[in-house]
């Protein structure tokens, strides 16, 4: 998901917001100051309930904040590599590079996140207990009741067993181990979450329908964001079910055209952008290396007194930041990072010798089903 605001690193992993979380900040402060508070703890002057519920909706998403850098955390111990943590409208997702190595990895980096909003749910509980205890006001003790209760909610809704909440990685982690097949999880586990998702939907329209209560479109939302992931993860788990061992060489595109971090924005355009039709090209150093990923839509923002002086390595996704394959590994281990939209990377040797898009694992695909 691409960041609207970078906030820095933590752990080395890059952090920040997309557009979207304005939209959950305005409302959590709304309904905060306006019915949850004024409700528990009446008779308070407005700027108190206001003030608070901005201070509150500020350490619920540092929250969420906390349960994604889990996932990442605990996913980088395992050598899996993360290309960011956004927070956005829907909450947060840790984005990784990798797939787990094994389902015990996948288990522990699963149950890091729903872990880590119980731990937060039970420090502001022991917030709320202190401030009852120290008589602080009880506008305050109202919102720390609040935030332990959402982060208990939180864990409990992402245990739910359906990729891609973190219950669905979690069951895909336990069929794994059973099974020892983790296609077959994992295609059970989108099944669910696609399941879940439509149950979410449906109830989230009955109760716009027959009670009035526009909450029930976020509750809609939510299922259809779980549907579509859902899907994702399917399709994702196809891709590999059917390209079973066939190495990454025979289905890349091996004459990718490329840019070089060192080229202007204007010339990258004028040479390399204009002679096809791609939406993202890799970038290869002059000794042959991969060098990062720059998409159209990032070298469309550079303003155009600036393309002539611009390097792309300014505009670029970093190398760091790119899923780069081996050209012998299995061409299944690409499919969740081509699911996501994202343009892999072929190396040997450490050269970059092709690359693999969307386009190239569909026909892949396709010709797998008439072999």
């Amino acid at each position: 998901m691409t960041q609207t605001l970078r906030l820095g690193r933590v752990a080395g992993i890059p952090v920040g917001v997309h557009w979207s979380v304005l939209v959950i900040m305005a409302l959590l402060v709304q309904g905060l100051a306006t019915t949850v508070l004024p409700a528990s703890a009446p008779g308070q002057p407005a700027w108190a309930y206001w003030s608070v519920a901005a201070g509150a909706s500020v350490l619920f998403l540092l929250s969420l904040l906390a349960h994604e850098l889990a996932h990442a955390i605990v996913a980088r111990g395992f050598g899996i590599r993360v290309q960011r943590v956004t927070l956005w409208l829907l909450g947060g997702v840790a984005e990784l590079t990798d797939e787990a190595p094994h389902p015990r990895a996948d288990l522990l980096v699963a149950a890091s996140g729903p872990l880590t909003s119980v731990l937060a749910g039970a420090t502001f509980a022991a917030g709320v207990v202190a401030t009852s205890a120290l008589g602080a006001p009880a506008v305050l003790t109202a919102a720390l009741i609040w935030l332990a209760l959402i982060n208990g909610v939180l864990a409990v809704f992402n245990l739910l067993p359906g990729a891609p909440l973190d219950g669905g990685r979690v069951l895909r982690a336990i069929l794994w181990r059973v099974h020892g097949d983790r296609d077959r999880a994992s295609l059970a586990a989108a099944r669910a979450g696609h399941g879940i998702g439509l149950i979410l939907v449906i109830a989230g329209l009955a109760q716009v329908l027959f009670t009035g209560q526009l909450r029930g479109l976020w509750l809609a939302l939510v299922g259809w964001f779980l549907v579509s992931a859902a899907t994702s993860e399917q399709a994702s788990a196809r891709y590999r079910a059917l390209l079973g061992k066939v190495p990454v060489r025979e289905i890349m595109n091996p004459y990718p055209l490329a840019g070089r971090p060192e080229q202007t924005v204007g010339d990258f355009t004028r040479t390399v952008a204009a002679r096809a039709h791609h939406r993202a090209f890799p970038l290869r150093d002059w000794y042959g290396r991969p060098a990062g990923v720059v998409q159209l839509a990032d070298v469309a923002r550079v303003p155009a007194d600036a393309r002539e002086s611009t390097p792309l390595s300014d505009v670029a996704t970093q190398p760091d930041l790119v899923p780069v394959i081996e050209a012998s590994r299995p061409a299944a281990e690409v499919a969740p990072a081509v699911a996501r939209g994202s343009l892999v990377l072929v190396v040997e040797d450490d050269l970059l010798v092709g690359v693999v898009s969307e386009a190239d694992m569909v026909r892949a695909t396709e010709l797998a089903r008439q072999s």
